[in-house]
């Protein structure tokens, strides 16, 4: 038995790639997507990981709202 080995980064690189064309189809269709968030605290980890979702996001194409 051979072992295999997986890309994380390969594997994210595709799901974005399918959700942008998901939300393309949705936007095509007269439909909005978005995200919204809500950060309680000052946790700076915690800022940056929202930070970082509403880049990957916008860069899906998703509409990013967010609440603090």
């Amino acid at each position: 038995m051979s072992a295999l080995i997986l890309s994380g980064k390969t594997v994210a690189a595709a799901v974005r790639a399918d959700v942008a064309d998901r939300v393309a189809l949705l936007r095509d269709r007269g439909r909005s997507v978005g995200l919204a968030t809500v950060l309680v605290g000052d946790d700076p980890g915690s800022q940056v990981y929202v930070r970082n979702k509403h880049r990957a996001a916008e860069a899906a194409g998703i509409e990013s709202i967010d609440r603090r």
